[in-house]
């Protein structure tokens, strides 16, 4: 296919692809999927090898969230079964942290749903990273706590955060039909303050609220714009007791061309696998491994995941390998972009779930092997709350995490 060549050559260059050969990507047909896979697999491999990085979240502050994003299970009116807790106290997140590094995480997302963060809030959350880092040597922290103030970047930068996570989601053209609440250009502004602030810049999306291909490629192209480091690929879970409940629009095969067309606009970017991996996914979650090279450890916010020790087997079988603490996960010219200037890295793009003007959602659900019930799903019109774990253990309950 003359498509991918082009493609493969501009991704080995850095270049960037034109929306007509993004929105071609997701145009291909299943006879032509694997010739897709290998073709993106390759620009994954110039910049990644075969490394994985494992992340590991931590919810910080769970629920009852002023915002009305329509995916999120923490939304404003949501009617979903989850889990509502107030703030962790910085021993509490550091030993769910901890869960997540001895499973083999190098990165912690700690979120917090809301609008976003008070003073004292950062505050708070800078005793945690502090918590965190004391009992983790060499350990990644990332924040995702919503949109961000004058100068609260720059105080977790100081508290020791080394990057900061905060979604487009969806394409400009389409948020208001999703939130109401608060604005696209609230949220490029958070991932601006982060840059500024020498934050490393996480920023991604969400796939499967019922947006068109041309939706899709507009984020992904905004992204890419925006130039974050990396880029969390979110697929809808659809909770029961939210507005898209019944939203129930992928299949693996689109799923693994969404995550193509993200390796090809964004090449030398952590692309991350994210939210609703299980479900969407499900046996064929292995060949995502060959477009993204990050995932998640374990459960996510408010939803459960594989089993963490699934997780490591998947990685390992599908020939791959844990990225270890002592290696530097972005291509060299990113790394040193990132090292002497903060924001002015070198050319790709974004997405960890968040789902909340300041947070993370579409949470991804662990029922994985489940075959055809999102398809049965959408073809009645009805909701699935079997595909749907709600999460009952680790972060705020007394059962052991599942990392």
């Amino acid at each position: 296919m003359d498509l991918l060549k082009t493609l493969v050559d501009k991704g080995l260059r850095r270049e960037l692809p034109t929306r007509d050969e993004a929105l071609a990507v997701l145009a291909t047909s299943d006879d032509e999927l694997l010739d897709v896979v290998a073709a993106a697999g390759r620009v994954r491999r110039q910049w990644f090898g075969r490394r994985v990085k494992l992340n590991y979240l931590v919810n910080l502050k769970s629920g009852l969230c002023p915002e009305d994003c329509s995916y999120c299970s923490q939304r404003l009116g949501s009617k979903a079964d989850i889990l509502k807790y107030t703030w962790l106290k910085p021993q509490e997140a550091a030993a769910a942290a901890g869960a997540g590094v001895a499973g083999g995480a190098k990165r912690v997302c700690l979120v917090a749903s809301g609008r976003g963060p008070t003073d004292r809030d950062v505050d708070r959350v800078s005793k945690t990273i502090a918590a965190i880092k004391e009992q983790n040597e060499g350990v990644e922290v990332c924040a995702c706590l919503g949109l961000l103030s004058g100068g609260q970047a720059e105080r977790l930068r100081e508290a020791g955060a080394d990057a900061y996570n905060h979604n487009l989601n969806t394409s400009e053209a389409t948020y208001g039909e999703i939130t109401t609440t608060h604005t696209y250009a609230d949220r490029v502004e958070t991932v601006h303050q982060a840059q500024a602030a020498g934050l490393s810049a996480c920023s991604g999306l969400i796939a499967g609220m019922g947006e068109s291909d041309t939706d899709l490629v507009d984020v992904v192209f905004s992204l890419r714009e925006l130039d974050p480091d990396s880029v969390p690929v979110n697929f809808l879970i659809p909770f029961e007791g939210t507005p898209l409940a019944k939203e129930w629009n992928l299949t693996p095969q689109r799923c693994l061309r969404i995550l193509a067309m993200v390796r090809f606009v964004c090449p030398d970017v952590e692309v991350r696998l994210a939210g609703g991996r299980e479900v969407h996914l499900r046996s064929m979650q292995p060949l995502a491994l060959h477009l993204a090279n990050s995932i998640f450890l374990g459960d996510y916010l408010t939803s459960e995941g594989q089993a963490g020790r699934a997780d490591l087997e998947m990685i390992a079988d599908a020939g791959f390998e844990v990225e270890g603490a002592g290696e530097q996960t972005l291509p060299e010219h990113r790394a040193d972009a990132l090292a002497g200037c903060g924001p002015c890295g070198g050319g790709a793009n974004t997405a960890d779930t968040a789902a909340t003007a300041g947070g993370p959602a579409s949470d991804a659900a662990g029922e994985a092997g489940i075959t055809g019930g999102a398809d049965a799903a959408a073809a009645s019109g009805r909701s699935r709350t079997d595909l749907v774990a709600v999460r009952r253990r680790g972060t705020g309950t007394e059962l052991p995490p599942n990392a």
